[in-house]
Protein backbone atom coordinates (compact mmCIF):
# COMPACT_ATOMS: atom_id res chain seq x y z
CA UNK A 1 0.00 0.00 0.00
CA UNK A 2 1.29 3.65 -0.75
CA UNK A 3 2.02 5.60 2.07
CA UNK A 4 2.00 9.28 0.51
CA UNK A 5 1.05 10.47 -2.86
CA UNK A 6 3.89 10.88 -5.26
CA UNK A 7 3.79 14.56 -5.36
CA UNK A 8 4.35 14.28 -1.85
CA UNK A 9 7.65 12.14 -2.10
CA UNK A 10 8.91 14.40 -4.72
CA UNK A 11 8.25 17.34 -2.78
CA UNK A 12 10.20 15.79 -0.13
CA UNK A 13 13.09 14.25 -2.33
CA UNK A 14 13.80 17.45 -4.05
CA UNK A 15 13.89 20.02 -0.56
CA UNK A 16 16.71 17.61 0.13
CA UNK A 17 18.30 17.90 -2.87
CA UNK A 18 18.10 21.44 -2.41
CA UNK A 19 20.68 21.94 0.86
CA UNK A 20 24.31 22.08 -0.32
CA UNK A 21 26.78 21.99 -2.83
CA UNK A 22 26.83 19.65 -5.93
CA UNK A 23 28.94 16.19 -5.34
CA UNK A 24 29.36 13.80 -7.60
CA UNK A 25 30.28 10.14 -5.96
CA UNK A 26 30.05 7.78 -9.55
CA UNK A 27 32.72 5.89 -11.56
CA UNK A 28 32.52 6.92 -15.29
CA UNK A 29 29.41 5.59 -17.53
CA UNK A 30 30.31 3.99 -20.62
CA UNK A 31 32.81 2.07 -19.20
CA UNK A 32 33.51 -1.87 -18.99
CA UNK A 33 33.84 -3.70 -15.37
CA UNK A 34 37.13 -5.05 -17.20
CA UNK A 35 38.37 -1.34 -18.51
CA UNK A 36 37.86 0.87 -15.56
CA UNK A 37 41.13 2.47 -14.85
CA UNK A 38 42.86 2.52 -11.70
CA UNK A 39 41.06 5.92 -9.64
CA UNK A 40 37.69 5.49 -11.46
CA UNK A 41 35.95 4.89 -8.00
CA UNK A 42 36.78 8.61 -7.86
CA UNK A 43 36.23 9.47 -11.09
CA UNK A 44 31.93 10.82 -10.38
CA UNK A 45 33.50 14.54 -10.22
CA UNK A 46 34.31 14.18 -14.28
CA UNK A 47 31.57 11.66 -15.26
CA UNK A 48 28.46 13.22 -17.37
CA UNK A 49 25.18 11.99 -17.18
CA UNK A 50 22.57 11.37 -19.77
CA UNK A 51 19.08 11.79 -18.49
CA UNK A 52 17.87 10.64 -21.94
CA UNK A 53 19.47 7.55 -21.84
CA UNK A 54 17.44 4.18 -21.68
CA UNK A 55 17.39 1.95 -18.94
CA UNK A 56 19.89 -1.32 -19.82
CA UNK A 57 17.88 -4.70 -20.48
CA UNK A 58 19.41 -7.92 -18.47
CA UNK A 59 20.99 -5.12 -15.84
CA UNK A 60 22.31 -8.09 -12.67
CA UNK A 61 21.78 -6.21 -9.64
CA UNK A 62 22.27 -8.28 -5.91
CA UNK A 63 20.82 -7.06 -2.87
CA UNK A 64 22.93 -7.49 0.84
CA UNK A 65 20.99 -7.10 3.98
CA UNK A 66 22.32 -6.82 6.96
CA UNK A 67 21.23 -10.23 7.60
CA UNK A 68 19.54 -12.80 5.04
CA UNK A 69 16.97 -13.73 7.80
CA UNK A 70 16.03 -10.26 9.11
CA UNK A 71 12.12 -9.91 8.12
CA UNK A 72 12.51 -6.65 7.17
CA UNK A 73 14.97 -6.75 4.92
CA UNK A 74 13.55 -9.40 3.13
CA UNK A 75 10.69 -7.20 2.21
CA UNK A 76 12.85 -4.34 0.70
CA UNK A 77 15.02 -7.10 -0.90
CA UNK A 78 11.95 -8.80 -2.57
CA UNK A 79 10.76 -5.55 -3.47
CA UNK A 80 13.66 -4.73 -5.58
CA UNK A 81 14.47 -8.26 -7.11
CA UNK A 82 10.60 -7.47 -8.35
CA UNK A 83 11.27 -3.74 -9.65
CA UNK A 84 14.33 -5.39 -11.57
CA UNK A 85 11.57 -7.73 -13.71
CA UNK A 86 10.42 -4.43 -14.67
CA UNK A 87 12.86 -2.56 -16.41
CA UNK A 88 14.14 -6.07 -17.71
CA UNK A 89 16.97 -7.00 -15.24
CA UNK A 90 17.19 -9.42 -12.50
CA UNK A 91 18.14 -9.23 -8.85
CA UNK A 92 19.29 -11.09 -6.43
CA UNK A 93 19.89 -11.67 -2.41
CA UNK A 94 22.82 -12.90 -0.50
CA UNK A 95 24.06 -12.23 2.51
CA UNK A 96 24.95 -13.60 6.09
CA UNK A 97 22.96 -15.19 8.73
CA UNK A 98 24.74 -12.96 11.15
CA UNK A 99 24.89 -9.08 11.60
CA UNK A 100 28.61 -8.99 12.42
CA UNK A 101 30.79 -5.71 11.84
CA UNK A 102 32.97 -7.83 8.48
CA UNK A 103 30.05 -10.53 8.07
CA UNK A 104 29.25 -9.02 4.59
CA UNK A 105 32.98 -8.41 3.30
CA UNK A 106 32.79 -11.97 1.92
CA UNK A 107 29.66 -11.42 -0.16
CA UNK A 108 30.74 -8.31 -1.78
CA UNK A 109 33.82 -10.20 -3.07
CA UNK A 110 32.24 -12.75 -4.44
CA UNK A 111 29.84 -10.90 -6.05
CA UNK A 112 32.37 -8.76 -8.02
CA UNK A 113 33.71 -12.07 -9.32
CA UNK A 114 30.61 -12.76 -10.76
CA UNK A 115 30.70 -9.02 -12.23
CA UNK A 116 26.99 -7.88 -11.71
CA UNK A 117 26.20 -4.31 -12.65
CA UNK A 118 24.90 -2.82 -8.99
CA UNK A 119 25.51 -4.12 -5.53
CA UNK A 120 23.35 -2.67 -3.10
CA UNK A 121 24.16 -3.27 0.42
CA UNK A 122 22.72 -2.40 4.06
CA UNK A 123 25.79 -1.66 5.79
CA UNK A 124 26.44 -3.12 9.28
CA UNK A 125 29.25 -1.24 9.55
CA UNK A 126 29.76 1.90 7.59
CA UNK A 127 34.19 1.03 7.49
CA UNK A 128 34.35 -2.39 7.24
CA UNK A 129 32.68 -3.03 3.92
CA UNK A 130 34.72 -0.18 2.30
CA UNK A 131 37.42 -1.75 1.19
CA UNK A 132 36.05 -4.22 -1.35
CA UNK A 133 32.94 -1.73 -1.91
CA UNK A 134 35.60 0.56 -3.45
CA UNK A 135 37.43 -2.19 -5.55
CA UNK A 136 33.59 -3.21 -7.41
CA UNK A 137 33.02 0.26 -8.17
CA UNK A 138 37.11 0.56 -9.54
CA UNK A 139 35.82 -2.29 -11.70
CA UNK A 140 32.84 -0.55 -12.98
CA UNK A 141 30.17 -2.55 -10.83
CA UNK A 142 27.86 0.20 -9.54
CA UNK A 143 27.74 0.56 -5.46
CA UNK A 144 24.06 1.80 -3.38
CA UNK A 145 23.56 1.59 0.06
CA UNK A 146 19.98 1.44 1.31
CA UNK A 147 18.38 1.78 4.87
CA UNK A 148 22.16 2.11 6.28
CA UNK A 149 24.76 3.92 5.19
CA UNK A 150 28.44 3.14 4.43
CA UNK A 151 31.07 5.51 4.27
CA UNK A 152 30.45 8.15 1.72
CA UNK A 153 33.33 7.48 -0.32
CA UNK A 154 32.46 3.86 -0.43
CA UNK A 155 29.21 4.31 -3.09
CA UNK A 156 27.55 5.78 -5.16
CA UNK A 157 24.02 6.37 -3.95
CA UNK A 158 22.79 6.21 -0.26
CA UNK A 159 18.91 5.76 -0.41
CA UNK A 160 17.65 6.75 2.79
CA UNK A 161 14.03 5.42 4.41
CA UNK A 162 13.28 9.26 5.46
CA UNK A 163 15.05 12.28 7.10
CA UNK A 164 17.48 10.76 9.96
CA UNK A 165 17.28 13.55 11.61
CA UNK A 166 13.60 13.04 11.39
CA UNK A 167 13.09 9.92 12.39
CA UNK A 168 15.32 10.41 15.64
CA UNK A 169 13.88 12.94 16.86
CA UNK A 170 10.26 12.27 16.21
CA UNK A 171 10.87 8.83 18.26
CA UNK A 172 11.46 10.78 20.95
CA UNK A 173 8.82 13.00 20.38
CA UNK A 174 6.14 10.37 20.47
CA UNK A 175 7.74 8.72 24.10
CA UNK A 176 7.76 12.55 25.26
CA UNK A 177 3.68 12.84 24.46
CA UNK A 178 3.04 9.01 25.88
CA UNK A 179 5.14 9.34 29.23
CA UNK A 180 4.03 12.97 29.77
CA UNK A 181 7.65 13.92 29.35
CA UNK A 182 8.48 12.68 32.97
CA UNK A 183 10.85 9.40 33.90
CA UNK A 184 13.79 7.52 33.16
CA UNK A 185 14.09 5.97 29.51
CA UNK A 186 16.34 3.30 27.49
CA UNK A 187 16.56 2.65 23.94
CA UNK A 188 16.80 -0.93 22.13
CA UNK A 189 19.13 -0.53 19.47
CA UNK A 190 20.52 -3.49 16.84
CA UNK A 191 23.99 -3.51 16.40
CA UNK A 192 26.63 -1.08 18.30
CA UNK A 193 28.53 -0.09 14.66
CA UNK A 194 25.27 0.27 12.18
CA UNK A 195 25.26 3.25 11.00
CA UNK A 196 21.60 3.60 10.84
CA UNK A 197 20.89 3.18 14.10
CA UNK A 198 23.30 5.51 15.57
CA UNK A 199 22.61 8.48 13.70
CA UNK A 200 19.00 8.05 14.70
CA UNK A 201 20.17 7.72 18.50
CA UNK A 202 22.40 10.99 18.04
CA UNK A 203 19.61 12.98 17.23
CA UNK A 204 17.30 11.15 19.78
CA UNK A 205 19.93 12.31 22.50
CA UNK A 206 20.39 15.89 21.10
CA UNK A 207 16.47 16.07 20.89
CA UNK A 208 16.71 15.14 24.74
CA UNK A 209 18.67 17.79 25.85
CA UNK A 210 15.85 20.51 24.86
CA UNK A 211 14.25 22.05 27.81
CA UNK A 212 11.01 19.89 27.63
CA UNK A 213 12.95 16.97 28.66
CA UNK A 214 14.27 18.34 31.47
CA UNK A 215 12.33 15.44 33.50
CA UNK A 216 13.23 12.89 30.87
CA UNK A 217 16.19 10.68 31.57
CA UNK A 218 18.05 8.29 28.72
CA UNK A 219 19.37 5.81 31.61
CA UNK A 220 20.97 2.98 29.22
CA UNK A 221 21.15 2.39 25.09
CA UNK A 222 20.70 -1.56 24.83
CA UNK A 223 21.67 -3.46 22.27
CA UNK A 224 20.33 -6.78 20.91
CA UNK A 225 22.20 -7.26 17.45
CA UNK A 226 19.17 -7.20 15.51
CA UNK A 227 18.70 -10.70 16.62
CA UNK A 228 15.16 -11.81 18.45
CA UNK A 229 16.64 -13.86 20.99
CA UNK A 230 19.35 -11.59 22.19
CA UNK A 231 16.88 -8.54 21.86
CA UNK A 232 13.74 -10.42 24.22
CA UNK A 233 16.81 -10.89 26.78
CA UNK A 234 18.29 -7.01 26.66
CA UNK A 235 14.30 -5.68 27.21
CA UNK A 236 14.05 -8.39 30.20
CA UNK A 237 17.76 -6.95 31.28
CA UNK A 238 16.46 -3.16 31.00
CA UNK A 239 13.31 -4.15 33.48
CA UNK A 240 15.37 -6.04 36.06
CA UNK A 241 17.69 -3.09 35.97
CA UNK A 242 15.14 -0.12 36.11
CA UNK A 243 12.13 -1.65 37.26
CA UNK A 244 10.81 2.22 37.31
CA UNK A 245 11.52 2.42 33.71
CA UNK A 246 8.83 4.34 32.18
CA UNK A 247 9.33 4.14 28.58
CA UNK A 248 11.27 2.00 25.50
CA UNK A 249 12.13 3.08 22.12
CA UNK A 250 13.31 0.21 19.81
CA UNK A 251 14.36 1.60 16.20
CA UNK A 252 14.41 -1.36 15.04
CA UNK A 253 12.13 -4.09 13.46
CA UNK A 254 13.52 -7.29 15.31
CA UNK A 255 13.82 -5.21 18.53
CA UNK A 256 10.92 -3.77 18.84
CA UNK A 257 8.76 -6.86 18.61
CA UNK A 258 11.17 -8.97 20.71
CA UNK A 259 10.80 -5.87 23.37
CA UNK A 260 6.91 -6.33 22.40
CA UNK A 261 6.83 -9.74 23.16
CA UNK A 262 8.31 -9.68 26.52
CA UNK A 263 6.01 -7.09 28.16
CA UNK A 264 3.20 -8.06 26.49
CA UNK A 265 3.88 -11.35 28.87
CA UNK A 266 4.89 -9.22 31.89
CA UNK A 267 4.27 -7.42 34.72
CA UNK A 268 5.00 -4.26 32.77
CA UNK A 269 2.18 -4.14 30.05
CA UNK A 270 0.50 -1.29 30.17
CA UNK A 271 3.17 0.46 32.75
CA UNK A 272 5.78 1.07 30.53
CA UNK A 273 6.02 2.52 26.48
CA UNK A 274 7.23 1.20 24.01
CA UNK A 275 7.80 3.11 20.61
CA UNK A 276 10.17 2.87 17.60
CA UNK A 277 10.61 1.21 14.01
CA UNK A 278 8.41 -1.90 13.30
CA UNK A 279 6.13 -3.10 10.63
CA UNK A 280 2.60 -3.75 10.57
CA UNK A 281 2.43 -7.11 10.31
CA UNK A 282 5.04 -8.01 13.26
CA UNK A 283 3.03 -5.33 15.52
CA UNK A 284 -0.42 -6.02 14.84
CA UNK A 285 -1.10 -7.85 17.76
CA UNK A 286 0.76 -5.73 20.15
CA UNK A 287 -1.47 -3.03 19.52
CA UNK A 288 -4.43 -4.93 19.35
CA UNK A 289 -4.01 -6.49 22.93
CA UNK A 290 -2.47 -2.70 24.51
CA UNK A 291 0.91 -3.73 24.68
CA UNK A 292 2.19 -0.94 22.20
CA UNK A 293 0.16 2.13 21.30
CA UNK A 294 2.00 3.38 18.26
CA UNK A 295 5.00 2.57 16.22
CA UNK A 296 6.45 4.37 12.93
CA UNK A 297 8.10 3.43 9.81
CA UNK A 298 7.65 3.76 5.80
CA UNK A 299 6.56 1.39 3.42
CA UNK A 300 9.90 -0.67 3.05
CA UNK A 301 8.54 -2.33 -0.19
CA UNK A 302 8.49 1.22 -1.64
CA UNK A 303 12.55 1.61 -0.34
CA UNK A 304 13.31 -1.85 -1.82
CA UNK A 305 11.70 -0.42 -5.27
CA UNK A 306 13.09 3.13 -5.12
CA UNK A 307 16.65 1.17 -4.17
CA UNK A 308 16.00 -1.12 -7.32
CA UNK A 309 15.53 1.41 -10.26
CA UNK A 310 18.34 4.10 -8.65
CA UNK A 311 20.85 1.39 -9.23
CA UNK A 312 19.42 1.08 -12.44
CA UNK A 313 19.34 4.15 -13.33
CA UNK A 314 23.05 4.22 -12.46
CA UNK A 315 24.30 1.21 -14.35
CA UNK A 316 22.32 3.28 -17.50
CA UNK A 317 24.23 6.32 -17.10
CA UNK A 318 21.16 8.29 -16.56
CA UNK A 319 22.71 9.35 -13.35
CA UNK A 320 26.36 9.34 -11.87
CA UNK A 321 25.37 10.09 -8.02
CA UNK A 322 25.92 14.15 -8.37
CA UNK A 323 23.68 16.28 -6.38
CA UNK A 324 20.88 17.71 -8.35
CA UNK A 325 20.42 14.60 -10.83
CA UNK A 326 16.80 13.50 -11.50
CA UNK A 327 15.46 10.06 -12.46
CA UNK A 328 12.61 8.04 -12.37
CA UNK A 329 11.69 5.29 -10.05
CA UNK A 330 8.91 3.74 -11.86
CA UNK A 331 5.38 4.27 -10.42
CA UNK A 332 6.85 6.18 -7.19
CA UNK A 333 7.78 9.01 -9.64
CA UNK A 334 10.44 11.37 -10.03
CA UNK A 335 13.43 11.86 -7.21
CA UNK A 336 16.49 13.97 -7.02
CA UNK A 337 19.59 13.20 -5.78
CA UNK A 338 20.36 15.19 -2.68
CA UNK A 339 24.10 16.30 -0.86
CA UNK A 340 26.59 13.20 -0.51
CA UNK A 341 24.05 11.23 -3.04
CA UNK A 342 21.87 11.08 -0.60
CA UNK A 343 18.09 10.08 -2.13
CA UNK A 344 15.09 10.34 0.37
CA UNK A 345 12.05 8.09 0.14
CA UNK A 346 10.08 10.19 2.02
CA UNK A 347 7.99 10.87 5.25
CA UNK A 348 7.64 7.61 7.95
CA UNK A 349 4.31 6.93 8.63
CA UNK A 350 2.52 6.52 12.60
CA UNK A 351 0.53 3.06 12.93
CA UNK A 352 -1.91 2.99 15.36
CA UNK A 353 -5.20 0.77 16.52
CA UNK A 354 -6.83 2.71 13.71
CA UNK A 355 -4.97 2.35 10.80
CA UNK A 356 -3.04 -0.78 11.34
CA UNK A 357 -5.31 -3.43 9.68
CA UNK A 358 -5.21 -0.71 6.14
CA UNK A 359 -1.28 -2.31 6.11
CA UNK A 360 -0.36 -5.61 5.46
CA UNK A 361 3.12 -5.72 5.13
Amino acid sequence: MMLRSTAGRRAVATAAAAVSLALALAACSGTTKDSVGKDSAKSGATAKADPDAPLKKGLKLAFLPKQINNPYEKIVDDAGIAAALEYGGTGKEVGPSDAGASSQVSYINTLIQQRQDAILVAANDPNAVCGPLKQAMKKGIKVVAYDSDTAKDCRQLFINQASSEQIGRSLVQHLGEQIGYRGKVAILSATQNATNQNTWIGFMQDELKLPRYKDMKLVKVAYGDDADQKSFQQTQGLMQAYPDLKGIISPTTVGIAAAARYLSDSSYKGRVVLNGLGTPKQMRKYVKDGTVEQFSLWNPQELGHLGSYAAAALASGQITGAQGEKFKAGRLGEYTVGKDGEVVLGEPTVFDRKNIDKFDF
